[in-house]
Formats: C-alpha cells, sequence, structure tokens
C-alpha cells in the first residue's frame, strides 16, 4: 500500500477528536447534498415526463395552419387523407379551434372550443374514457372538461349557451347564442385542459362561426412525436404533402413551457449544488484542523526526507476519502428515498404535512426518474470540487518549515 494512502486511512481512524468530528459532519454534508440533487432532479425529470405526456396526449404532434394572408383551408378532406396515408401517422383530424363564451346558471367562461368529427376525437385525443355520460358529438352535443363543468356548475343533460365570436367581429350585425346540450364531460388530469377546452361537432362549429367550408388547422398525431428521425420524416413528409401550409410541431408551439421547466430544473439543481459546495468547505476545514493537530508529524516526515508530494498525497488521499464516503452514502440515501417516496409522502401526510396535495397537482403518486447522467455530473462535481478543498490545506501541509514544525 503506498505510504500517502496509509496514513490517510489511519489519520480517519475515530479517535473522539475534534477533527474526527467535523470528518463525520463533512461525510454527512457531502451525502446529503449529493442525495438532494439527485432527489430533486429525479422529481423534476418525473414531472417533466407527465407533462410531456399530457401534451402529446391532448395536444397535436404536428397542426397544419394556413401562412400569412390566408385564414381558411379547403379541400381539408382530400389533404387529410391523403396525409392518413403517410408511414408514422396515427390520427389526422381536420379542426375549427376558437374561443368561445359559454354560459349556464349566471356563470361565463371562455374556453377554446374544438370543432372536429366526433370518431375522430376519441382517435387522436386521449383523454381516457368519460367522466360522465358519452363523447358522441351527433346533434347539439358539446363535450367539456371536468373543472369547465364545476366552474359551470353543470352536468350531462344541461344545456349550456354559447355565444359566437363573430358576436365580438361584426358591427352591423347580431348573432344570437345557440343551446347545446351537454353529453359527456372528459378529464385528462392536466387542468389548463380540463378547464380550458370543450369540443362540438365539426358541422356545429362551423355553422357557429358562419363557413360554409374549410376548416382552421388539420392536427396530426404521430407514432412516435418523442422519437427525432422519425418525427422528423413524418415533418418532411408533410411538407412535401402541404408546402402551401405552415407546420407547428408540439415542442414549438408548448416550446415556452418546455424551456420555463429546463430552466427551472437547471436552477434548482445550482441551488441545491451549493449544499454539497458547503459540505466540501468543511472538507477543507477538516483537514485544516488535521494540518495543525500533525504539525510535528509533518516536521518529521520532512525532515526524514519524505517528499512534498507524498506529504500533499495523504491529505489529498484523506479528502477524497472523505468525498467518496458522502458520494456513496448519498447515492444510497437517493436510492432508498425514490424507493419509497410514495410511502413518504403518505407518512407525512399523516403527520399533517401535505407535501403532494391530489387535488392540486391532479396526480395520485408523485411522477420521478432517475437519469444516469444525473448521477454522473453530480458524482464529478463532487470529486471535481473535493480535490480543489483538499489541495489548499495538503499544500499548507508540503509548504511547512520542518524546523518550526518540530518545534510545536
Amino acid at each position: 500500500m503506498p505510504f500517502p494512502v496509509f496514513l490517510a486511512l489511519k489519520y480517519l481512524r475515530p479517535k473522539r477528536s475534534v477533527a474526527s468530528a467535523i470528518t463525520c459532519v463533512s461525510v454527512l454534508g457531502v451525502m446529503l447534498g449529493v442525495a438532494a440533487v439527485i432527489i430533486v432532479r429525479s422529481v423534476m425529470t418525473g414531472f417533466g415526463d407527465i407533462w410531456e405526456e399530457k401534451i402529446l396526449d391532448f395536444k397535436p404532434h404536428v397542426s397544419l395552419v394556413p401562412r400569412a394572408g390566408a385564414t381558411v383551408i379547403t379541400g381539408e378532406e382530400a389533404l387529410a387523407a391523403r396525409i392518413r396515408a403517410l408511414d408514422g401517422v396515427s390520427a389526422v383530424t381536420p379542426e375549427i379551434d376558437t374561443r368561445v363564451l359559454l354560459s349556464a346558471h349566471g356563470r361565463v367562461l371562455a374556453p377554446v372550443i374544438l370543432g372536429v368529427d366526433g370518431e375522430a376525437f376519441t382517435q387522436a385525443y386521449r383523454t381516457g374514457a368519460p367522466v360522465a355520460g358519452t363523447f358522441d358529438l351527433d346533434g347539439d352535443a358539446l363535450v367539456i372538461g371536468r373543472h369547465v363543468a364545476r366552474q359551470l356548475g353543470v352536468t350531462v343533460g344541461d344545456e349550456v349557451t354559447v355565444y359566437s365570436p363573430r358576436t365580438l367581429a361584426a358591427r352591423d350585425e347580431v348573432f344570437l347564442p345557440v343551446k347545446w346540450r351537454v353529453a359527456g364531460i372528459f378529464a385528462c388530469g392536466q387542468y389548463e385542459y380540463d378547464s380550458g377546452y370543450v369540443v362540438a361537432s365539426l358541422y356545429n362549429v362551423r355553422e357557429l362561426m358562419g363557413m360554409d367550408e374549410g376548416v382552421f388547422a388539420i392536427h396530426v398525431k404521430t407514432d412516435a412525436p418523442a422519437d427525432p428521425a422519425k418525427f422528423a420524416r413524418v415533418t418532411d413528409g408533410l411538407a412535401a404533402l402541404a408546402p402551401r401550409l405552415r407546420a407547428i410541431t408540439w415542442q414549438e408551439a408548448d416550446s415556452e413551457l418546455f424551456s420555463a421547466l429546463a430552466v427551472e430544473k437547471n436552477m434548482t439543481a445550482i441551488l441545491l449544488l451549493l449544499i454539497s459546495l458547503v459540505a466540501l468547505f468543511c472538507v477543507m476545514n477538516t483537514l485544516l484542523v488535521l494540518t495543525v493537530q500533525k504539525t510535528p508529524e509533518i516536521g518529521l516526515m520532512k525532515a526524514l526526507g519524505f517528499p512534498k508530494r507524498q506529504i500533499m498525497g495523504v491529505f489529498m488521499v484523506h479528502g477524497l476519502v472523505q468525498c467518496t464516503a458522502g458520494i456513496a452514502l448519498g447515492l444510497l440515501v437517493s436510492w432508498a428515498v425514490l424507493s419509497n417516496l410514495q410511502n413518504i409522502v403518505v407518512f407525512l401526510a399523516r403527520l399533517g404535512m401535505q407535501v403532494f396535495p391530489e387535488a392540486i397537482y391532479g396526480l395520485a403518486e408523485i411522477p420521478h426518474r432517475l437519469i444516469p447522467s444525473d448521477i454522473v455530473w453530480t458524482v464529478a462535481f463532487v470529486y471535481v470540487f473535493g480535490i480543489l478543498a483538499a489541495l489548499v490545506p495538503a499544500s499548507l501541509a508540503a509548504l511547512k518549515d520542518p524546523i518550526k514544525a518540530l518545534n510545536e
């Protein structure tokens, strides 16, 4: 065994001294820092996955809309038939989507109404089974989100007054509102969609908008929206089939949301890494105390001709062992917490601490997903700054004057 390693391990043996207590605190600090970063990053990644899944289930993967100068797409059925023939396309829905006013029981909301064919709706919008009623859009039927129903105070069978956007757009004409019946209530698990969208037949919405033909957009769902290569092939095919239309992908449509999630995730990780940085200062303080305690031994080693690199190596190894122990314990703690995350939440709820209310988040369990790269860069951060923290006291030890050190 190399001499620096042998002596460093000897110094690490607990002797009920101040240095031993500080060493234990330093290891625990590194452990907490590593565990906190990995746990929070895993939970943030899990939330990102859930939001991405909800977006991909409800919203279109690609929206074909008119370019500047046009407002309506005509010949939509023929174009939709050609798009359905593309490899990788799972559903195509020509739609009219616009904001309307809904009124019931003296309450008013302004959700987005989706005018779509009834069968196409169930294929393209994965909302699960209806909470109440059915998704049948025949006649004057209206399917609404769970929170829309709650805010309007309506249920299946109730009538809702729908005001056309033409009422505000037209100055010289008056358009009377229509009454549609609530046929079904959906709940996709995300508040934005359950409170901001209602669905009616394409024919009814077209009539509401005063249109004889055409749609506002053609929405496309694909088999693998998260696979860049497969998704690119679909978008290339859409560009070839509809060169006069502009394609908006789901990443572009929700770019602000995903950018905000990425920034929040990175900023949270940076703030949590400060915990590890503080713990690494404790590692440096431990080594500084150790160099003071071992000053006579350092002087003796220098008098016996030990080179500076070996003296530095003793304290460098001492610091790296502390970091390694903290990292190992941190990984173990993070694994234990993530494996029992829901049990911990339930236990805290019994104590009166609601850390994850299902009514707010709409999820039964806290989502989490551990990414190996998160572990790699966290461990690398601790080791890099651990080496820098150990370098200062190791250099001070190596530069001590042997005569003064022996006299202390």
